[in-house]
């Protein structure tokens, strides 16, 4: 084939302009969920205001804003750069529009690895509690991860106990945060392939701890430090790297503590809710409480049938909802744009919220439901909200507390006779494929080389690549439709798709999580690939394999790097050349930021669905597009049309598999070492 299929696909902006972007914006309607629908209807029939109202009221949005050309870092501003020459084309220290959007962009990339990093130090603190014997309600859950993990970061493990080797892996990742020597943090340079090392080294963007990482760009965008945009956006890169080293060492301790997930079955969207239940939804990021709220309602079915309950319903939003889906098959509620919806079925008793997309509205809308809002972290706190501190000390009292105020809510909701409105739509998904998951998938098949049934699977051309599908909603696109027309699209393209966070639980939602799916929109390469996976293992499987492959949380997305890097070795090559691709359709949060820039730095042509505020410099939005790959091998691809999306993901897995063939040819022909171009 030629290098490129179509050459208008490697253009780097958006096939739709600003101006036309945001289609009838006083229309709340914006989603394709028949649940949400059905909801938003009713909310407005009742006048309770929802995230989508308050969308539709904030347009027209600032422009400068939205473009990145606003500066508020000092208050000598807010500054915004609004000409092209004289005085108003810069701020009044002097910024031009290439330092403003450079430093707002990398702020954010601080701000996401401070909430994925912040998660996994609570991770690692209670790991290492539980090993000192400070937290007696927590247990080593997976045994054989913190011997896979303490041998990765080059412990020894000969003669320790688990408890004893769980204390020297949470240390060592407690290191990772404020280490002051010049070492690179463990949990990132035990995980990245040899020529990620190089690149990270050449280009001086190796963090060797997290705090210092987010505190130097904090610091270098201080007014009057850093003006360079290039050199502002390396600092950010290395933040970004701390962000991926957090929320590494996060799911690595994760499943040591709370095991790691396993293929299981459940159901998504809000018609997993029943009114006769006692119901508690699980809401934020961190699965410390949660996982205990789940453990700990099983031991209390009866307290709740007391009450007059049928028993115990517990669901998930957001990732809080992910991780106990992955681990116990707990079902998802809805993902984060419809929080507000869940509890205005007036069925939802308790809604427990950790750290991390809780809206701050639901408490008004809770309180015209009388669902109970409880808050259980010092940093995250909400009005009007009920107050559990939660103590690792006392970890399943404090979730027995939690669902005790929820069956005393249940009976006051039965007594007043109060009416509920669930919308009676749900989908069937399997979930909980970690990447030990999928490798034993994969072994069942060659169990001496697991990974390259994968990359076999690519070479012979039976599927295009790998792409992996993360993020968040955004109400910039119509709520979950550039999810599940993404989906579908890389599907009929033969793409194997893993995901994480809000998009897989749109795709649950949707009916994408399960092998109807793959009947109905797989491309034959695909159907192959997935059916012979499932024949393999259809003895140890609860179903047949999914469309796309749930690996679990926003914190997850280390798996899916694991994953490249694993294909990265058996082919033999770096990063940039593996057919792998990201997708974030509805990106939102800071997270998603840093994410996404980790992942264009690992070599990763990245996807980003609703636009990051760049536009406002042509020289950082050719950075970020363009010169990012040339020098780290992966680039932001920045298109608002799930359509046309599709086609640049898929053109860029092309051109990766088309290089990836001629230079294994020409290396075999000329018997000379494998090309490591990119």
């Amino acid at each position: 084939m030629p290098r490129f299929s179509d050459t208008s696909l490697q253009n780097s902006k958006p096939a739709v302009d600003r101006k036309n972007r945001i289609k009838d914006p006083k229309n709340i309607m914006r989603t394709v969920d028949p649940a949400a629908l059905e909801m938003l209807q009713y909310t407005k029939e009742n006048n309770i205001i929802t995230a989508f109202d308050r969308w539709s009221a904030q347009q027209p949005q600032c422009a400068f804003g939205y473009q990145g050309i606003c500066c508020r870092i000092c208050f000598a501003g807010p500054c915004r750069i609004k000409a092209e020459e004289g005085p108003g084309s810069m701020g009044i220290c002097g910024a031009k529009d290439y330092t403003i959007v450079a430093r707002n962009a990398i702020r954010m990339m601080a701000g996401g690895a401070s909430a994925h990093s912040d998660h996994g130090r609570e991770i690692a603190n209670v790991l290492l509690h539980m090993a000192e014997g400070h937290a007696p309600d927590y247990r080593v859950a997976d045994s054989d991860k913190l011997h896979r993990v303490a041998k990765r970061i080059r412990l020894s493990v000969e003669g320790k106990s688990d408890l004893e080797l769980a204390k020297e892996v949470a240390e060592a990742a407690l290191a990772d945060f404020g280490r002051q020597t010049g070492e690179p943090c463990t949990f990132l340079w035990s995980t990245i392939c040899e020529g990620r090392k190089g690149k990270f080294s050449e280009c001086d963007v190796v963090p060797t701890s997290i705090d210092r990482a987010v505190v130097e760009v904090l610091h270098r965008t201080h007014v009057g430090v850093d003006a360079d945009p290039v050199n502002i956006i390396f600092g950010g890169i290395k933040a970004a790297l701390g962000d991926y080293t957090g929320m590494h060492l996060s799911t690595d301790l994760s499943d040591i503590l709370f095991g790691t997930p396993k293929p299981v079955l459940s159901e998504a969207n809000l018609g997993v809710i029943d009114p006769d239940k006692v119901n508690i939804i699980v809401h934020g990021h961190n699965p410390i409480l949660s996982q205990m709220v789940v453990d700990t309602a099983r031991e209390m079915e009866e307290e709740a049938k007391a009450a007059g309950a049928k028993g115990i319903g517990i669901a998930g939003i957001c990732c809080t909802g992910n991780e106990v889906l992955s681990r116990n098959g707990i079902p998802i509620a809805t993902s984060y744009m419809a929080q507000e919806l869940a509890i205005a079925t007036g069925a939802i008793d308790v809604m427990v919220v950790d750290v991390q997309c809780i809206m701050p509205a639901v408490r008004n809308v809770a309180e015209c439901f009388g669902t109970k809002l409880v808050t259980t972290l010092p940093i995250s706190k909400i009005p009007g909200s009920y107050h559990f501190a939660f103590d690792e000390a006392k970890a399943k009292e404090s979730a027995a507390g939690v669902i005790r105020l929820a069956i005393e809510t249940f009976k006051t909701r039965k007594e007043s006779g109060r009416a509920t409105r669930v919308p009676q739509f749900k989908n069937k998904l399997m979930a909980g494929f970690s990447l030990e998951a999928l490798m034993d998938l994969f072994a069942a098949i060659n169990p001496d080389n697991p990974i390259s049934v994968l990359t076999d699977a690519i070479l012979n051309g039976e599927i295009a690549g790998v792409c992996l599908l993360a993020g968040c909603n955004n109400l910039e696109a119509v709520y979950e439709k550039n999810h599940t027309e993404i989906i579908k699209g890389l599907a009929q393209n033969n793409v194997f798709m893993v995901g994480t966070g809000c998009v897989m639980q749109a795709a649950g939602k949707h009916g994408l999580l399960n092998y109807d799916a793959v009947e109905k929109y797989a491309g034959p390469g695909l159907k192959a690939f997935i059916d012979r996976l499932y024949e393999a293992n259809k003895d140890k499987l609860p179903d047949k394999l999914p469309l796309a492959f749930h690996m679990g949380s926003c914190v997850d997305n280390t798996r899916a790097a694991d994953l490249w890097t694993a294909m990265a070795n058996e082919l033999k090559v770096d990063v940039p050349k593996v057919p792998f691709v990201a997708s974030a359709p509805e990106a939102m949060s800071e997270k998603a930021v840093a994410i996404g820039t980790w992942v264009i730095a690992n070599g990763i042509p990245c996807h980003v669905g609703a636009m990051p505020p760049l536009e406002g410099s042509n020289l950082v939005w050719s950075v970020v597009t363009c010169i990012a790959h040339d020098v780290f091998g992966g680039n932001f691809i920045l298109e608002t049309d799930p359509e046309v999306a599709v086609k640049k993901l898929v053109a860029a897995l092309e051109y990766r598999t088309w290089k990836l063939r001629i230079h294994r040819k020409a290396a075999e022909v000329y018997e000379t070492e494998l090309c490591q171009a990119f």
